[in-house]
């Protein structure tokens, strides 16, 4: 069973908190990890691409020298893909990117992620974050006091607080989520992964097997 230290906003320690060996303590599965963020990544591809082929560019209908006699190569169309301003031959067209992973794989790479930080020591416990008023300034004190001034830091809060959210929102590479908004990819892309004590045992409610 996974033991952390529990820090106050100020970086100081009060006390240790258990996690539940089912979520933050089994062995990482590499290859559910590599399917769902793969999965994540391609669902965020909005798959508009479009080049046009020699049917769709404007011009081209007339040939542009007779056959033979020229000397030339022979060409029926400036539009072919050969030409400067001539369609796109097997360009990309619209297509859908999205993959899609059954539940029991989704948590399981969930469960590995959330793991996978505890093991590599990335993990952070904060006994409460909270501020009675909007000011950057207090998050950015609170993340350098507990050692989270990492490029990439992941906050986990129990629940919506406006304040907090807004406060954490202008520091530049903080993404602030809920336990039942947390995906694969953004766990394991964080240098620093910080949980609320109340967020971190909602999420062993929300992900336990």
């Amino acid at each position: 069973m996974p033991t952390l230290k529990v820090l106050d906003m100020a970086g100081k320690e009060v006390g240790d908190i258990s996690l539940s060996d089912d979520v933050f303590g089994i062995e990482p599965n590499a290859a559910v990890l590599h399917a769902a963020v793969r999965a994540y990544l391609m669902n965020q591809r909005q798959g508009t691409h479009s080049t046009l082929t020699r049917a769709e560019v404007r011009g081209g209908g007339r040939k542009p020298w007779r056959q033979k006699g020229t000397g030339r190569a022979r060409h029926g169309s400036i539009r072919s893909p050969q030409w400067t301003h001539g369609g796109v031959a097997h360009g990309p067209k619209p297509r859908c990117y999205r993959v899609t992973l059954n539940k029991k794989v989704r948590r399981l790479a969930l469960r590995s992620a959330l793991s996978a930080k505890v093991a590599g020591g990335e993990m952070i416990v904060v006994d409460a974050i909270q501020t009675n008023e909007y000011k950057t300034k207090t998050m950015v004190s609170m993340l350098r006091s507990i050692g989270a001034e990492e490029k990439k830091t992941l906050v986990v809060l129990p629940e919506r607080d406006e304040k907090v959210i807004a406060s954490l929102r202008n520091i530049e590479g903080v993404k602030v989520a809920l336990p039942t908004t947390l995906n694969t990819y953004d766990i394991l892309n964080c240098d620093r992964f910080v949980v609320a004590e109340a967020a971190a045992r909602k999420i062993e409610e929300v992900y336990a097997p």
